[in-house]
């Protein structure tokens, strides 16, 4: 991939975007991950003002650390670059004690992972409406558009989506370039709604790296039964998260009604 160009291409991509909107700027979600380092990065050197928001739920000191240090860095080197912290720690307890719930622990807990994602979505938005700006996406192409492993109407609800064109493993040579902290580069990747140490790959059951592989061989028009052992089992779990997260990567359903019925 040529890096500089792919650069310089998404900055361009943002600056006209947001000119031709009319909006004042950007604001993003700062996680301590990859997705979101690159992308502020990328909104920071289009000129424009960013706005980072830290959200932490009963967040891991680790993330915490990491969004900080990477708002820092943004901050020296981009003058235009401002950033809030918003705790909704007493937000999303709150709301835990005004719902019911069921004698389902798995299914509680996803529910209350995605609820946290969408409390941030909503904060994002709030503060994008006081300031004139658009809500910068940090969703790559693996999540986006091979497993679908974002929430839906949480990180996937988006003014516009600057990286999610690019492979995994093409975020992070962007994030070497662009000087994303190497403690950020070196981080294993997790979504951090569970309150606990587990990665997306314990989530999903394969690496980024094997899902790019996987993605690509779909691509390709190829079947299970083209792979034994390690790459079957991959490949399967990427057609079964494709095949469940359809909703989230395709338009709304919409019933149309025939004209002769109306």
């Amino acid at each position: 991939m040529k890096v500089e160009k792919v650069t310089k291409h998404i900055v361009t991509w943002l600056k006209d975007y947001a000119t031709n909107a009319k909006v004042k700027g950007f604001v993003i979600g700062i996680s301590g991950g990859i997705d979101s380092a690159l992308t502020s990065t990328l909104c920071a050197m289009t000129g424009f003002p960013v706005l980072c928001l830290e959200m932490p739920i009963h967040q891991a000191q680790s993330q915490v650390t990491r969004a900080e240090a990477h708002i820092a860095q943004l901050k020296k080197r981009f003058p235009k670059v401002t950033s809030q912290r918003v705790d909704l720690t007493a937000t999303f307890e709150a709301f835990k004690k005004s719902v019911t719930t069921i004698d389902n622990k798995a299914a509680v807990d996803l529910s209350l992972a995605n609820t946290r994602a969408r409390l941030r979505m909503t904060t994002l938005y709030y503060h994008a409406g006081l300031q004139g700006f658009l809500v910068a996406g940090t969703g790559n192409k693996v999540e986006d558009f091979g497993v679908g492993f974002f929430t839906k109407y949480g990180d996937g609800g988006v003014d516009l989506s600057p990286i999610a064109d690019l492979l995994k493993s093409e975020v992070y040579q962007l994030a070497k370039y662009v000087e994303v902290p190497t403690s950020i580069q070196k981080a294993q990747p997790t979504d951090g709604l569970f309150g606990d140490s587990r990665t997306d790959e314990d989530q999903i059951g394969a690496s980024y790296d094997e899902l790019e592989w996987a993605m690509q061989q779909a691509a390709k028009g190829k079947t299970e039964n083209d792979f034994s052992d390690r790459k079957q089992t991959v490949f399967k779990i990427y057609q079964q998260r494709n095949r469940a997260n359809k909703h989230k990567m395709e338009a709304i359903p919409v019933c149309i009604i025939p004209k002769e019925l109306k």
